[in-house]
């Protein structure tokens, strides 16, 4: 299933309206999510302290923001000025919602509506780019490789683009192992499109160096997405905030089946 722009952002929106300042307006797997902050976060001390010291405050822009959750814990870090974008009106309005009840006094962050097939941002402004879940829900290929070759222009050379995606390598190792206990495969979501890595690193080979893929979610895959309904829960999905979700987010990472991935590049 191909969604058009409009069918893309009415789903959004009803999530911001329907979820509002929780985690679910993004995804319903709050664990994951609060991972991938986690594992995102410990990359922003060591760009900026190891291999970046000159910089002082370090523009980020923050792909993706959807109710501005993460953006927010990312704000927290000391020297960092970010941007928050996402496509949907009603996911900017929760996050500038949360940013006035959080009563923090930030003066270096902002919530704006973007569209990252056609960002309007300064070239060469960025130290930081983060995206996260945009690229498998712009509903085409084409538009994938669109807005991969958009992330080049806005970063500083020798910046650092954080890229968190669901992959078809993760999900193949997933079913795959999920098949060897007689568990059917789990169906890609009928408004996503999962990235190929090959297809990734292919494309953004001439403007970055890819430094690592981080597989931070494998154990915590095959915990609830193998373990889980081997031993009682049916439906790998059916409640993910269960006492074993948690228990398996604190696993430490072993192996590539994790759907969800993070990729580190820096721009040549």
């Amino acid at each position: 299933m191909k969604w058009c722009d409009k069918k893309i952002k009415d789903y959004w929106n009803r999530q911001a309206i329907k979820y509002g300042q929780s985690q679910s307006a993004s995804w319903s797997d709050h664990y994951v999510i609060d991972m991938e902050i986690k594992e995102i976060s410990k990359y922003l001390p060591f760009f900026t302290e190891t291999k970046c010291p000159d910089f002082v405050n370090k523009e980020t822009l923050d792909i993706g923001c959807a109710n501005g959750y993460s953006t927010m814990k990312y704000a927290s870090r000391p020297g960092l000025n970010i941007k928050g974008i996402d496509y949907s009106p009603d996911m900017i309005a929760e996050a500038r919602k949360r940013f006035i009840d959080s009563g923090e006094n930030l003066s270096s962050v902002v919530f704006e509506e973007g569209n990252i097939l056609s960002l309007e941002e300064k070239e060469g402004f960025y130290d930081i780019i983060i995206c996260t879940r945009v690229l498998i829900n712009l509903g085409s290929l084409e538009n994938q490789l669109l807005a991969l070759n958009s992330l080049a222009k806005p970063l500083k050379k020798g910046g650092l683009l954080l890229l968190s995606e669901a992959t078809i390598q993760g999900w193949n190792n997933l079913n795959a192992f999920r098949g060897e206990f007689g568990l059917s495969g789990i169906p890609m979501p009928p408004f996503n499109l999962y990235l190929d890595e090959d297809k990734v690193i292919e494309v953004l080979f001439d403007d970055f160096e890819l430094w690592e893929i981080n597989n931070f979610a494998s154990s915590y895959y095959v915990g609830t997405r193998v373990f889980k309904p081997l031993i009682g829960e049916n439906s790998y999905s059916r409640n993910p905030l269960t006492h074993m979700n948690r228990f398996m987010s604190q696993f430490p990472n072993i192996g590539d089946y994790g759907i969800q991935k993070l990729f580190i590049f820096s721009k040549k």
